[in-house]
């Protein structure tokens, strides 16, 4: 738990004209905005009335108004029915703590692919009546039959990432449930069953199958090999449930009621837990490792944020076993050295420098971070001022490092670790909350890659989190931090965020999906509200520039060929690549209202009263 400082006045507006507006155009905005959005046209928040008219629900997450104002409270999730969920738990009085897990609940449900109960998540419990900020970790463990070795083939090499990802072999213990409940103990306002019943009425009734869950579930390949997967998905010739059809999904809604009734033991030492382990161990492919111990000693860990001053601001994000945290307050504070405003959000000279911060940040990445319960991470000295000052230094304005080299942190002894990679996948999930008394929830969870294991039981998916770990334990050269142990959490790229004012105000929610690419969204993102003065909307609309200590990459068919050439005769590699991120925002205004943002390369939507 951390305190946010008090600090030196600071005034919001100066960084963004366009935000000092009167309560007259903030009105016709709100008014517009409703118009625009789903569900607006009543106040009921009545999730049948959705259910009713699900086309007009995804047309209206393609229209992403420009700016969505409100003045008390605010949900932004990544599919529209969630988004209602979470605001109808604050307009019954909730706390953001209660609409977060509405939402996650109906996320699980709407899309499969990319979160859910069985897997795991990062939450910040931003608490505005002490100031503090709470981080709850919901990271998956590694079963302790695991061998160190178990994304190796016969002959030592590697598996391939399916070869590894798809059945029992990569599920790790799920910790969403018994996140979700610790933190809703804490600062849940609605008795627990009651946020269930969203979900619960959304799987017995059903929803309308939207065009991005019809799409993935027609490209993936593997999902139609689990039973119970191709009998919920699927039609009987194995093409994808076409867009607009009712999917009802009443294992889900048994599951629920058995959680709402039961608490997370039914999950960790109940009837579903012995599902779930035989599903694992039992799997149509891979059978894997996981036991009833396992689930039974499963813990989801409050930990200290990670904050650090951001020019004028502070910056807090989320600590090991996630690298997202500090690899974000590395690479803002190499940026910090460096004058941003003599540019623009996309010339060259601001991109070099967002790629080169990127691969200075992930050279030390890829090196140091991993689950800090069983590695030495050299935390502070990674964030030391004069560390990063040192970092910054090496680079130059007209030349790019190509691959840097990691640092040597203060407060880190010589030792035989090595660098080592994971393949974290892009299929996750983001959503921000602010509540009636200024509570606030910024909370990203995965199953890491689409669809998971591929192994369904209870209604819903089983992670494939065990493949973030690094492949190779070790060559002869020394260890990886980030390997396979264990009981140990694999490294994760989930970056929630936070942002302070010098007085210590609450004024930034944000956070994307996106693999290990979530680092760089949000790093940018920060950058463009923060350095430039942007809208979240628009900060989001526009393409996407960053590395990962590899080649300079740029998002794809967004008009980026000419700062690729330039930055091309500056040494860069570059690359262009579908990036499909999933930011979401709520910038709370120096009036106090909610400015909120969603992603327009997703389904989800910004509401708020």
């Amino acid at each position: 738990m951390i305190r946010i400082d008090q600090g030196r006045d600071f005034d919001w507006g100066s960084h963004s004209p366009k935000r000092d507006m009167c309560w007259f155009r903030g009105f016709f905005f709100l008014i517009l905005g409703c118009f625009l959005l789903i569900g607006c046209d009543h106040d009921s928040g009545d999730l049948d009335r959705q259910r009713a008219a699900p086309e007009s629900a995804h047309k209206s997450a393609a229209t992403h108004a420009d700016r969505v104002l409100a003045p008390l409270r605010m949900v932004v999730a990544a599919n529209p029915l969630a988004t209602e969920a979470g605001l109808d738990m604050l307009r019954q009085g909730g706390s953001a703590m209660d609409a977060a897990l509405a939402v996650q609940l109906v996320l699980n449900l709407v899309e499969p692919q990319s979160s859910g109960i069985g897997g795991g998540a990062f939450l910040l419990y931003y608490d505005a009546a002490t100031g503090n900020i709470e981080g709850y970790d919901g990271r998956e463990t590694a079963p302790a039959a695991i061998e160190p070795t178990v994304f190796l083939d016969a002959e030592g090499q590697a598996r391939s990432f399916y070869d590894a990802a798809i059945g029992g072999i990569s599920v790790g213990v799920p910790g969403v449930v018994a996140l979700l409940e610790k933190a809703h103990q804490r600062h849940g306002r609605l008795p627990w069953s009651a946020v269930f019943a969203p979900a619960i009425a959304l799987a017995e009734d059903g929803f309308r199958v939207t065009p991005r869950l019809n799409s993935l579930l027609e490209q993936d390949r593997f999902l139609r090999d689990d039973p119970k997967a191709r009998a919920l998905y699927y039609r009987p010739d194995g093409t994808a449930l076409p867009v607009g059809t009712l999917l009802r999904n009443p294992a889900f809604a048994q599951t629920l009621r058995g959680l709402s009734a039961q608490g997370a033991g039914l999950f960790y030492r109940g009837d579903l837990g012995d599902s779930i382990v035989t599903a694992v161990r039992t799997a149509w492919r891979n059978p894997g490792f996981l036991s009833r111990r396992d689930l039974a000693d499963y813990q989801a860990k409050m930990r200290p944020p990670l904050c650090r001053p951001y020019r004028v601001w502070r910056v807090c994000s989320f600590p090991p076993p996630t690298s997202g945290g500090v690899t974000l307050l590395q690479a803002l504070g190499i940026l910090e050295t460096i004058d941003l405003s003599t540019g623009t959000p996309l010339d060259p000279q601001t991109l070099h420098w967002l790629s080169e911060a990127g691969r200075l940040a992930y050279a030390d990445r890829d090196r140091y971070l991993a689950d800090s319960d069983f590695v030495a991470v050299p935390m502070d000295g990674l964030l030391a001022e004069h560390y990063l000052q040192d970092r910054a230094a090496l680079l130059v304005p007209d030349r790019s490092l190509g691959r840097a080299r990691p640092g040597q942190p203060p407060g880190w002894e010589a030792s035989s670790l090595i660098d080592g990679q994971s393949m974290d996948q892009p299929s996750t999930s983001h959503f921000v909350i602010r509540d009636d008394w200024g509570n606030a929830v910024s909370l990203t969870s995965s199953i890491e890659s689409a669809f998971g294991a591929r192994v369904m039981v209870g209604g819903f998916l089983l992670n494939n989190q065990l493949t973030d770990f690094s492949f190779y334990p070790a060559t002869q050269s020394g260890l990886v931090a980030n390997r396979v142990e264990p009981g140990k959490r694999p490294r994760s790229s989930m970056t929630p965020v936070m942002v302070f004012d010098s007085e210590g105000r609450l004024v930034l929610l944000t956070g994307s999906p996106g693999g290990s690419r979530i680092i760089n969204y949000v790093l940018e993102h920060l950058v463009r509200i923060l350095d430039f003065g942007l809208e979240p909307q628009a900060a989001m609309a526009l393409p996407h520039i960053g590395s990962r200590n590899g080649p300079t990459e740029l998002e794809a068919g967004r008009g980026l060929d000419n700062q690729a050439a330039a930055l091309a005769d500056w040494g860069h590699e570059t690359r262009f690549s579908p990036m499909t991120s999933g930011l979401h925002t709520i910038q709370i205004l120096p009036d106090g209202r909610l400015l909120g943002a969603a992603d327009p390369r997703r389904e989800g939507v910004a509401r708020g009263d």
